[in-house]
């Protein structure tokens, strides 16, 4: 089942990671650091996020859905005689502890009828926000970081209420904001594009689940979502998930990802070149 959920600003704001607005301006990061020219961006982005805010949508699609592991994908049960399998990557170079991780490690095998759970989710910021009647090019960069930051902060609350009451598997959870940002919660949510889930491919099959249209998205003939400001992609629950950068893959996998994508090895070059 699909659940929708919609956000103003308001709802939001608390959830916004302004470590990584101000990294998207090159500023420093740290309070210590911070100096006349930062203190003056933020400020520049709170008065435009305050004269933005009644008119923008933010809106979400989260679906939880019983699924399994089958060697390096991930199947998702959608009803009970559909199945969609979602190919992962797995890292070619040992990390620190000695792993070379795969996100559907953090995934239960099929044992019998045991099914494990994963969320897939999207964001976005949809087309509700007003056009910049100034023409100021310095107003254009601003929206546009702050509409990828409230995008990225609907995941951070979906992910909240997914954990604590759509999935519910930490139903008591109690994280002051400062925690959520350093991810103190359990679980991950990889983002499509991001390091261990590099292949924008994947928003296809995504899309298959969700319908991103329904909260205003399109693809791309290259997978990436429109507009800019959204984010798509997992949630898992295992309590020893990571974060991770699949870095460079051999040709070898690149020809069995292929295979598993149902995709030409020349396709998928295209969509991992940099993991190449």
């Amino acid at each position: 089942m699909v659940h929708d959920r919609t956000y103003a600003v308001a709802d939001l704001v608390g959830y916004v990671n302004w470590a990584y607005f101000l990294h998207a301006w090159h500023m420093p990061q740290n309070d210590h650091a911070a100096t006349g020219e930062t203190r003056n961006l933020q400020a520049d982005a709170r008065r435009v996020l305050d004269r933005l805010a009644d008119s923008m949508v933010i809106r979400t699609r989260v679906a939880v859905l019983p699924a399994n592991a089958d060697g390096d994908d991930i199947v998702l049960c959608l009803d009970d005689e559909t199945e969609l399998r979602l190919p992962m990557l797995r890292q070619q170079t040992p990390d620190a502890e000695g792993y070379c991780r795969c996100l559907a490690d953090y995934v239960m095998p099929q044992k019998k009828n045991e099914r494990d759970t994963v969320g897939v989710f999207a964001t976005s910021v949809a087309s509700s926000v007003p056009p910049c009647q100034t023409g100021d090019d310095y107003e254009l960069l601003l929206r546009q970081t702050l509409c990828d930051r409230l995008a990225e902060a609907a995941a951070e609350r979906l992910h909240e209420e997914v954990r604590t009451k759509l999935w519910g598997y930490a139903p008591a959870e109690q994280l002051s904001m400062a925690e959520l940002h350093a991810e103190k919660f359990q679980g991950i949510r990889p983002a499509v594009g991001y390091p261990s889930l590099p292949d924008m491919s994947l928003n296809f099959l995504l899309d298959a689940v969700l319908d991103f249209s329904q909260i205003g998205v399109r693809l791309t003939e290259h997978g990436m979502m429109q507009p800019h400001a959204s984010v798509s992609g997992l949630m898992l629950a295992h309590p020893q998930a990571r974060y991770f950068a699949v870095g460079r893959i051999s040709e070898e996998q690149l020809a069995d990802y292929a295979r598993r994508r149902h995709m030409a090895v020349g396709t998928m070059r295209k969509f991992l070149a940099a993991n190449l």
